[in-house]
């Protein structure tokens, strides 16, 4: 339970991944550049133009190690895996739910209330930290309006009203993001509104870069113990679409994605010498600015906490799992309801 297993990514340009023995070799321009037991490894995400010998990828699917290809700008491209495996009845258990008039609402509910909160956490805490008078009463004055949506969030009755709350919420909460960063930052990361497909700027392509990596990780929890990552309740369901991978990231967009792209920018971690600005408007994180964010990100992801439902001290990468685990138990029957994961 407290293993974290890593995830290797690898984002350089030609980089060339092989297996030599019981290690994964990683070379760039025919030279060797690293080698990981793969006994290290729980994952592997290849970002841009990243190779895999089949020997390689044999091994992984065979492990059970997930391999996944995202685009430069982190959108999902491919993912290699072995036999399916997991529990057939709680996969039969998970459609049964999916398929019942109540379940669904009740897990969107839960899902969007965590995304809701944990929101309101982000636009609190911003608030605290402002020298700002006037930023902080504008960001305790949105966390009240998501307040009012939490509210009625109790009371909607079908799925279109939880996605019309969740929508309003993320509105809302997005129009607030200049004012989340130092204002001495704010001309140089002006963020009109989320946008992507492909992002127009700095703040849209870094989000839209960690969620996917989230996402990712979010999917890889749903497999591990045994649930249908395609078969959402929330997200409708499309041909090839993680639906229910999609669901549980609502619960973690704030406090994994929203607050460390937050902290890079206020840190001054990451500027936009680390994007690259291309004809047609479109921006991606370049090189560095990727090593940069996935080196956060992992090591965000090594940092531990008291997991609030489970009262236990947790890694912070292992947090998808465990509510993987909950919403398992929940859809077996041995639990009445599903409880997300709310930030402290």
């Amino acid at each position: 339970m407290r293993q974290l297993l890593n995830t290797l990514y690898v984002s350089t340009e030609g980089a060339w991944l092989r297996l030599e023995g019981e290690t994964l070799i990683v070379k760039i321009e025919d030279e060797k550049r690293l080698q990981v037991p793969l006994h290290h490894l729980g994952a592997v995400v290849c970002i841009g133009q990243v190779g895999m010998s089949p020997a390689l990828m044999a091994r992984n699917a065979e492990d059970g190690r997930s391999t996944v290809w995202l685009s430069r700008s982190g959108h999902f491209q491919a993912r290699v895996e072995g036999p399916a495996g997991g529990n057939i009845l709680l996969r039969q258990a998970q459609y049964r739910a999916a398929d019942d008039p109540q379940t669904p609402l009740e897990l969107a509910r839960a899902f969007i209330a965590a995304k809701l909160r944990n929101s309101r956490h982000n636009l609190l805490r911003s608030a605290r930290d402002s020298k700002d008078t006037n930023d902080s009463d504008v960001l305790k004055r949105c966390a009240e309006q998501l307040a009012i949506n939490l509210r009625n969030l109790e009371h909607a009755g079908n799925l279109d009203t939880v996605r019309g709350l969740e929508g309003d919420a993320a509105r809302l909460y997005f129009a607030q993001i200049n004012t989340m960063l130092k204002p001495a930052l704010r001309q140089g990361f002006n963020f009109n509104g989320r946008n992507r497909r492909p992002p127009r700027d700095p703040i849209n392509a870094l989000l839209s870069f960690l969620y996917a990596l989230l996402l990712t990780d979010c999917r890889s929890a749903l497999e591990s113990v045994g649930l249908d990552p395609q078969l959402g309740f929330l997200h409708a369901v499309r041909p090839g679409r993680p639906a229910l991978a999609l669901d549980l990231l609502e619960e973690f967009r704030a406090p994994l994605a929203d607050r460390l792209a937050l902290t890079l920018i206020n840190r001054r971690q990451i500027s936009n010498k680390d994007f690259n600005f291309n004809e047609g408007g479109s921006v991606l994180l370049n090189a560095d600015g990727r090593r940069t964010v996935l080196t956060a990100y992992q090591e965000r992801k090594q940092e531990t906490l008291t997991h609030p439902l489970l009262e236990q001290t947790v890694e912070i990468g292992l947090l998808p799992l465990l509510q993987a685990r909950l919403l398992a138990r929940h859809l077996r029957g041995d639990t009445e309801a599903y409880i997300p994961y709310l930030q402290k």
